[in-house]
């Protein structure tokens, strides 16, 4: 029997219990085991690039510490995907990112993609992550909901009602073929909003994205493949005042 293949998913903010223990089980299957942790320096939530930037730092290190853990692959539990660039400079295993996952499998998935966010300050933030996976082309828009990440469980039949409406807004306005949450914040609304959606006549894909990157993680490590080095290579060691720590230490240097 194939051993199990292992997928940590990296919180990149300081809330506690933001993902809880029964939402990191239920994404468990047979061969398939989930964990999860989050950073301890860094913003309450990521509601702008200024504190992805600030998350970014541990969750590199958190990253790093799960590779040297045995940890198969990484999956970042926050759209604006932080760090992801710079983790993939410091490990082997795979690490994803449920924005630029989202993405790829919405484009595989429908001709255009829309995407579903919490607050209005975020659309650029997603139009510039399909420029740069070279996907503007299908994106056909964003749109927000005006309810802070913070925020989204206070009501929750409110926020997924909101959902459904952007969402039917997006296909018949916009040109949508398929819906992406643009926060993972949303984990666990999916099945509601599509069954939303089908009962106005509309049957489009709705992607959750953590869910749907920790299961690609899965994939590539089954498939063996990870990032290419020659994209992202190790880093020069050099000198980092104030980053001093044992847990950002690269594998040239051990």
């Amino acid at each position: 029997m194939a051993k199990p293949v292992h997928v940590r998913i990296i919180s990149p903010i300081t809330t506690l219990g933001f993902r809880s223990d029964a939402a990191v089980k239920s994404l468990e299957t047979d061969g398939l085991i989930v964990s999860a942790t989050q950073i301890s320096k860094g913003p309450a939530s990521i509601e702008s690039e200024y504190e992805g930037a600030l998350a970014a730092p541990d969750t590199v290190a958190r990253i790093i510490e799960a590779e040297r853990e045995g940890v198969d692959a990484c999956v970042i539990d926050c759209m604006g995907d932080p760090g992801l660039k710079a983790a993939r400079e410091t490990v082997s295993i795979p690490v994803l990112g449920p924005c630029n996952t989202g993405m790829h499998i919405a484009a595989m998935l429908g001709h255009k993609f829309s995407v579903i966010t919490i607050v209005n300050r975020l659309i650029a933030q997603f139009e510039n992550a399909a420029a740069l996976a070279g996907l503007s082309s299908r994106m056909a828009s964003a749109r927000s909901v005006e309810i802070p990440v913070l925020e989204l469980e206070a009501d929750m039949d409110k926020t997924r009602r909101i959902l459904i409406d952007e969402a039917q807004k997006a296909v018949e306005r916009d040109g949508a073929h398929a819906i992406i949450f643009g926060c993972t914040g949303l984990f666990g609304c999916a099945a509601a909003v599509r069954e939303g959606l089908l009962q106005r006549g509309i049957d489009v894909p709705v992607i959750d994205p953590i869910p749907t990157a920790v299961n690609i993680a899965a994939g590539l490590v089954r498939a063996n493949l990870s990032h290419s080095e020659r994209t992202y290579p190790l880093p020069p060691e050099k000198p980092m005042p104030g980053y001093d720590m044992p847990d950002l230490r690269l594998k040239a240097a051990e």
